[in-house]
């Protein structure tokens, strides 16, 4: 995925903040020693001098400059070495310091990302998705098809193959998950796998409880004060890789919110961003409920699943 200009300058400020508290412990680290060190401080300052003095050499044709300054260098600097472990102080004490060396916490390694970068993007991605504890306990690791018998056990397994073929080609092929059916069947939970698979590879996911995004988009709706929010809001619906709505029919909706809501759907879909919708809803309550248009696209622009069999949630307290 491509990161969002907030996104990426999120997590590069993260990185100018580490270069700056190991810049400053690099300072702090070489005021005590020339402080406590004698004849360091002095070592330095004639490395200085001889540096610029050889530089002018150099620059008026004088053809041993160069290497006569790196001599004297080694030799300077094998001096402070002695004096600094002299005085006990760690060899390296004086290296400079950084969180991820292989990057020098730059986030790079030549044009390419660091590992530490592609872990910060990961990081920023579960962390804007809402859902990090619940993605702890509701994913493919824990995916179990004990509490399925029959026909329950077989709609589940075909759901379940669908949705793991909705993760592999998720960057080449746009589709979107419509999950209906009884309380507690497990739409919430597989919406959780896609999740975690889906950030786990680097794409933006971002959840709303459908009572969270009414309410959100509500309260946002005129509040043109707050541009910065809105604009991030905004950002976030609808260029998130994959929105994913739970619990539809549980929010409070009007014929504002129900227009926003088909405008979200709609201008994502034009976009081609994937969204997942799961409702206790049976389909005609769907169609008593939203408005023609929302039904329409639901139903012609998503992939349905139907989920049955026992409330597992309510199984699994007793």
């Amino acid at each position: 995925m491509a990161l969002s200009n907030s996104q990426y300058n999120a997590i590069m400020r993260v990185y100018e903040e580490r270069q700056t508290r190991n810049r400053h412990s690099l300072e702090e680290r070489t005021a005590r020693v020339n402080q406590q060190v004698e004849g360091y401080r002095e070592l330095s300052d004639s490395i200085a001098a001889i540096s610029v003095t050889q530089g002018k050499k150099l620059l008026e044709g004088d053809e041993n400059a160069l290497s006569e300054l790196k001599s004297t260098l080694r030799r300077l600097s094998a001096m402070k070495q002695e004096l600094l472990s002299g005085a006990g102080f760690p060899e390296d004490y004086l290296s400079p310091v950084y969180d991820c060396p292989d990057c020098k916490d730059t986030g790079y390694i030549g044009s390419e990302k660091c590992h530490c970068f592609k872990q910060a993007i990961i990081d920023l991605l579960y962390e804007q998705s809402g859902i990090r504890s619940m993605l702890e306990k509701e994913n493919f690791s824990s995916l179990s098809y004990d509490y399925y018998q029959g026909e329950d056990l077989e709609r589940f397994k075909k759901n379940v193959t669908t949705a793991k073929n909705f993760i592999k080609t998720f960057d080449s092929d746009y589709h979107n998950l419509f999950f209906y059916g009884t309380v507690g069947t497990g739409k919430s939970f597989l919406s959780g796998c896609i999740a975690k698979e889906l950030i786990e590879k680097g794409f933006s996911v971002i959840y709303f409880s459908a009572a969270g995004l009414f309410e959100t988009l509500s309260r946002n709706m005129f509040d043109y004060k707050n541009t910065e929010e809105l604009r991030s809001l905004h950002e976030d619906l609808y260029g998130c890789d994959l929105l994913i709505i739970d619990d539809l029919g549980t929010e409070c909706i009007n014929n504002a919110t129900a227009s926003m809501f088909f405008s979200l759907l709609n201008e994502r879909h034009l976009n081609q961003k994937a969204t997942i919708i799961s409702t206790n809803l049976f389909l005609e309550d769907i169609q008593n409920r939203y408005s023609e248009r929302i039904f329409s696209r639901i139903m012609n622009q998503y992939i349905s699943l139907k989920f049955t069999g026992p409330d597992i949630r309510r199984l699994k307290r007793l």
